[in-house]
């Protein structure tokens, strides 16, 4: 397998939360870890996992991502662009398999960077592996609750998991249909 975790982070915290995903991928397979910033291209990928900060009830835009300097120490270059333009700058992606996952604050908030991320990847023509996926802040800046990185890991391993388990049921139809009947 060869996996793609690409990211967008102000403060940090989604960048964390992405390398602990490629951590929790690394056993699996090849994985490159990309900001970006980067405009890492998608293609000849098995597998594509996203993600993002939720800003604004979704993913950022230009001024979200002004207004979050504003909120406090940014990485360098995080404002010039995120993950909603590298989306829409993507080539079809028909059949790649893909996850998104977002940080958000932990309070209750409607909208999801990583849902929004999830519809843009199916117009792109991913297969879509599992649901949204959020991990906790503990506010604007930060930091990730306890426990979230590790979360993001074991994430990471359903993932691989769910990707392998689909590759095998698609190289052996009938191993699958026995395994349903058994069950």
């Amino acid at each position: 397998m060869k996996a793609l975790v690409v990211y967008e982070s102000m403060f940090g915290n989604t960048e964390t939360i992405a390398r602990a995903i490629a951590d929790g991928l690394t056993g699996a397979g090849e994985v490159i870890l990309a900001d970006v910033t980067t405009a890492p291209p998608a293609e000849g990928f098995d597998l594509l996992v996203a993600g993002a900060p939720t800003h604004a009830f979704g993913l950022s835009r230009p001024s979200s991502r002004e207004q979050a300097g504003r909120s406090g120490a940014v990485r360098a270059g995080a404002t010039r662009t995120g993950l909603r333009e590298y989306l829409a700058a993507a080539p079809p992606l028909t059949g790649v398999a893909a996850a998104t996952f977002d940080t958000r604050v932990d309070k209750p908030i409607t909208g999801s960077a990583a849902r929004k991320a999830h519809r843009l990847l199916r117009r792109l023509g991913c297969r879509l592996l599992v649901p949204p996926n959020s991990f906790q802040v503990g506010g604007t800046t930060g930091p990730l609750l306890a426990g979230e990185a590790d979360r993001a890991r074991r994430w990471a391993t359903v993932l691989a998991t769910t990707l392998q388990r689909e590759r095998q049921t698609s190289e052996n139809p009938a191993a699958s249909t026995k395994i349903d009947q058994a069950g």
